[in-house]
């Protein structure tokens, strides 16, 4: 920290700064003062305090201090709300001792206020896109002294749609500034926004995939559909960290685990979209206040947010996406702090699980959540590892404890502290136990146990009757007392139906039916003296029939098919030996053979009925002028004489008619209008209706 800035160093030492990270070691390099950068960073590794140190040489004087407020001389823009104030109060510290005035313009917040702290001047302003845009272009913000631009989490601004806010700012910033960007990734979207804007920038990069989150313990845990709130109760109570947040994927879903850890008895805040910037600004101050616990967020709404205690990340919903599971994980363990990031990963979201890892080159362990003895015995273990049992028996305390000592025995005296110090915390949940089945493939088939000695009982309704098991079975179990594991096979045949019911269960079923033998609806019952006779056919083949029996079935050829022996010593028949078995003297040689016709043949040829008589077909169509006839005349050969148009009859202004008006034929009455109040309107074709006397 020598070759800082006084200033900078001096607030560095006091929040407790002994060594700088890789990123701030980077930017800070005297070779790169007054360079554009684009820096890519893993999340949590202090790029916030990097890029300030980075742009302390650009914005502040000679003697590391500020000069009296005005126009901004420099702008940090964040994607989000809580990033965009978290970076302020980060800037905030660090260049306090510098004499610095902050300001922020961000969504959510009274715009008035925002644009009276920018009148009054302030030297750093912290703001999203687009609220700043909206200042930019109201008026508000001027930007002419601007001298750095720090764009941080410049991915996820360009995943959130915020690209031509971004281009419009930077088209209206001075071209002398610098623009440093930091990004967890470089996405070709980043590089080309840096090319268009940036002016020789310099590419930091100081974290790579494999050495990603090394000081996060990945956990994922096998839980049955069901216990996903247990596991979630559970793994808070087990690890009961200072601060943890749980993950959902919905509003929907944060509203809802954060009414059951309410509930059970957690210190829980919600943070989502559907919140005021108010609502979620008390919410993320309780969790550093210590008066809430446990954050439930959505992946936007905790983007980039940094809890100082924030030891354990849990993953109620499994994220879409490697890349966000990082970015949720990398709330924790920030710093060289260690952090725990455990996947509820029920049976159905396993193979998802994995494959979330895997694409995230992220190594787990596998195992199951806390039980609920290992919940208490945990308890039992901070309970003797606590500070309290080190610290000096004040006298009033020694009194205290002598007086207990004369009431009560000390082992009463200890079991009640231990369930005071139960009462403290929600119960443990009991979760169901996990079984991991084997794929379909590997199931071994299902065993049928046989029903075992049995006795036949027929009812007199059947299949023409609208008889069906499904309302047979509940009717018989009701009259005779016994339930459908008693009951075997049901046969239902045309006109009545056959029951088979377990043996051990015949003497109570008989005593629930009566003597009379009655079930519902009038049906009669009767017990058979032994199996029921269902025909050639047989009772209908189940399941189990073919369970175990191989199919030896031959494909079939063609080939295997049999085919009519065929004698080639005597020729087949020929046609005419055919029509001569019929018609007798058709093989005579000497009769003349029947002629052919043509399709051009108007006549049908004479057919042949009833042996050799001969029938006339119809005589041949003749049209009309073969027959003498005269033909059809149109108009135009001396018929009707030709339609006349309206350019016949139609005579307007230029003919001598009524100016704009009809002239139709002669003695014709001019057709009455509605307009014409002097006489009653007629509709034309009808009669007016005879008025009504008036009472």
């Amino acid at each position: 920290m020598t070759t800082m800035i006084q200033t900078l160093a001096d607030a560095l030492a006091k929040q407790g700064y002994d060594t700088l990270t890789p990123v701030q070691e980077a930017v800070t390099n005297p070779e790169l003062e007054g360079q554009d950068l684009l820096v890519s960073a893993q999340t949590g590794s202090g790029k916030t305090v990097g890029f300030g140190l980075a742009i302390g040489p650009t914005i502040l004087g000679e003697d590391g201090h500020f000069g009296l407020a005005s126009r901004p001389l420099a702008l940090c823009i964040a994607p989000t709300r809580e990033l965009a104030l978290q970076v302020k109060r980060e800037l905030q510290w660090l260049y306090g001792g510098a004499g610095v005035t902050m300001a922020s313009c961000v969504g959510g917040m009274d715009m008035r206020d925002e644009r009276r702290a920018l009148d009054r001047g302030a030297h750093i302003v912290v703001a999203t896109p687009g609220r700043l845009k909206d200042h930019v272009m109201r008026g508000s913000m001027d930007m002419s002294d601007i001298r750095a631009i720090v764009l941080d989490e410049a991915d996820e601004m360009l995943d959130l749609g915020f690209r031509e806010d971004l281009e419009f700012i930077l088209g209206e910033a001075p071209e002398t500034r610098r623009t440093l960007m930091f990004s967890a990734t470089v996405p070709p979207m980043i590089a080309k926004l840096a090319k268009s804007y940036q002016k020789d920038s310099v590419r930091v990069a100081t974290a790579s995939k494999e050495k990603q989150h090394a000081d996060i313990e990945y956990r994922a845990l096998s839980v049955a559909n069901h216990d996903i709130d247990a596991a979630i109760i559970n793994t808070l109570r087990f690890y009961d960290a200072p601060n943890a947040i749980v993950f959902c994927n919905t509003r929907a879903s944060v509203t809802r685990l954060t009414t059951r850890l309410s509930n059970r008895g957690f210190a829980t805040v919600a943070l989502s979209g559907e919140l005021s910037q108010q609502e979620r600004s008390h919410a993320l101050q309780a969790m550093r206040d210590g008066r809430a616990k446990v954050c439930v967020a959505t992946d936007v709404a905790a983007r980039g947010i940094d809890l100082p205690n924030l030891e354990l990340v849990i993953h109620a919903e499994l994220p879409t996406n490697a890349e966000t599971l990082l970015h949720r994980s990398g709330r924790t363990g920030r710093a060289g702090r260690k952090g725990v990031s455990a996947l509820i990963a029920p049976a159905k979201m396993k193979r998802r699980a994995e494959n979330l890892l895997k694409w995230g080159k992220l190594t787990a362990t596998w195992g199951k959540p806390p039980t609920a003895d290992e919940v208490k015995a945990k308890d039992q273990e901070r309970l003797l590892n606590d500070d309290v049992w080190t610290q000096d028996v004040s006298e009033d305390d020694a009194a205290f404890a002598a007086k207990l000592l004369e009431m009560h025995a000390p082992e009463k005296i200890a079991a009640a502290y231990l369930r005071l110090f139960a009462g403290k915390n929600s119960a443990p949940e009991h979760l169901s136990e996990y079984k991991d089945g084997p794929q379909r493939e590997e199931r071994a088939p299902r065993e049928h146990k046989s029903f075992g000695p049995s006795k036949w009982f027929s009812v007199d309704v059947g299949r023409e009757g609208k008889a069906e098991a499904r309302w047979l079975l509940p009717m018989i179990c009701k009259a005779g007392g016994i339930t459908k594991n008693e009951i075997g096979a049901i046969r239902i045949q045309p006109n009545e139906t056959f029951v088979e019911i377990s043996e051990p269960a015949v003497e109570g079923f008989l005593k629930s039916v009566g003597k009379e033998m009655s079930l519902e609806n009038q049906a009669k019952l009767t017990a058979l003296a032994g199996a029921p006779q269902l025909g050639e056919r047989g009772p209908r083949k189940t399941k189990r029939d073919y369970d175990d029996k191989p199919r030896d079935r031959k494909p079939y050829h063609r080939d295997d098919k049999p085919r009519r022996p065929r004698d080639n010593s005597t020729p087949p028949p020929s046609r005419q030996d055919h029509v001569a078995a019929i018609v007798p003297g058709a093989a005579d040689d000497s009769r003349p053979a029947k002629p052919r016709h043509k399709k051009s043949d108007f006549s049908k040829p004479a057919r042949r009925d009833h042996g050799d008589a001969l029938v006339p077909t119809k005589k041949p169509y003749k049209a009309r002028s073969d027959e003498g006839k005269p033909a059809w005349k149109g108009k135009s050969d001396g018929g009707k004489p030709a339609y006349k148009g309206k350019s016949d009859g139609y005579k307007g202004k230029s003919d001598g008619g009524k100016p704009g008006g009809f002239k139709g034929k002669p003695g014709a009455k001019p057709k009455p209008k509605a307009s014409d109040t002097s006489k009653r309107f007629t509709p034309p074709g009808g009669k007016p209706k005879p008025r009504k006397p008036r009472k």
